[in-house]
């Protein structure tokens, strides 16, 4: 529970009303030097489409203003004539040292080595034996005619029964041959002409290709580059224009006179304990530690909203309808 007296303190403070020395609360935050208290102008006013559970302070609005800028003429609009120095710049040109000429040249003979065949015997013809030709031919010979002979039985099979006794058989025996070789004539021997081919010697000899002569060689003509400095540009003028220079003037002008107003705050009415913990829970959730969540605006509470404060660009040190807007927490 908030204490009566932190309540009393707050809406005191809140309404304008100077609270004396030594009867702050160490729990309540610093809200600021309050304005000099003024008198209602009449009973009759009260703040406008108030709500049930909502608290307004009747306070003292300062004047408004608003700074205006103002263009001035500094210095007026002039002219200055400006020299262009004449530009130079480095060229390089040839200069002729030795003219073009001409000389003769002497050109020898060229030689060659040839080769050249020449007839040393002319082409003759020879008669050749050719010797007779042979040849071996194989040829079957008979070597015993076909015969009869007679050869003994070679088991019972040839006999007639247990009783038979030496069996012959006549036996035919065929022809045998033999192989004779023998040198057989295959041409007879004769002669024959053959071409004897000339003979030739290759005599290698040096002969002249090109006869002696002269020709003309042309000398070109002779240059050095030279470096020389050229004008490019002349000597001029040019006027320049200076333009007016302005300088600007700021100047306050008032918007609106001071009045008094009704302006809602936090009062006994709608600051009570859930609040508080909701405002310590939000602070909490924003990164700002406010200690316990107990319901109480201690020093811990207070160091987290002054730092909160300072995060959003809200004025800090004391709690308002502003911070608890900016953690999206509504008064009931």
């Amino acid at each position: 529970m908030i204490p009566k007296r932190t309540l009393a303190l707050l809406a005191a403070t809140a309404v304008g009303f100077a609270v004396p020395a030594g009867a702050e609360d160490p729990d309540l935050p610093h809200v600021g030097a309050a304005p000099p208290p003024r008198a209602f102008v009449g009973a009759d006013l009260l703040p406008p489409s108030a709500k049930p559970g909502e608290c307004y302070a009747r306070v003292f609005l300062p004047a408004t203003f608003r700074t205006e800028s103002q263009q001035v003429l500094k210095r007026e609009a002039s002219t200055r004539i400006e020299i262009l120095p004449a530009r130079h710049e480095w060229a390089q040109e040839q200069v002729l040292v030795k003219e073009a000429s001409e000389r003769i040249e002497v050109v020898p003979a060229t030689y060659d080595w040839r080769e050249d065949q020449v007839l040393v015997k002319p082409a003759t013809k020879r008669i050749v034996e050719v010797p007779a030709q042979y040849e071996w031919v194989e040829e079957q010979v008979l070597d015993q005619p076909a015969h009869t002979v007679w050869k003994k039985g070679r088991g019972p099979i040839e006999r007639v029964d247990n009783t038979t006794g030496e069996i012959l058989c006549l036996v035919e025996v065929p022809a045998t041959y033999k192989t004779l070789r023998k040198r057989v004539l295959r041409s007879p021997a004769t002669t024959r002409e053959i071409d004897v081919p000339a003979e030739f010697e290759t005599v290698r000899k040096r002969v002249m290709v090109t006869p002696p002569s002269t020709r003309k060689i042309e000398i070109p003509a002779d240059f050095k580059t030279v470096r020389v400095r050229k004008l490019v540009e002349p000597e001029t003028t040019r006027t320049i224009e200076i333009p007016a220079e302005y300088q600007t003037v700021t100047h306050t002008v008032k918007v609106s006179e001071g009045q008094m107003a009704w302006q809602p705050i936090l009062c006994e009415t709608n600051v009570n304990p859930q609040l508080v913990m909701d405002f310590q829970r939000a602070l909490a959730g924003a990164g700002h530690d406010p200690g316990p969540i107990d319901g109480r605006i201690g020093q811990q509470t207070v160091q987290a909203m002054n730092a909160f404060q300072r995060s959003k660009g809200i004025p800090s040190g004391s709690l308002t309808l502003a911070t608890l807007d900016a953690l999206g927490l509504k008064v009931r």
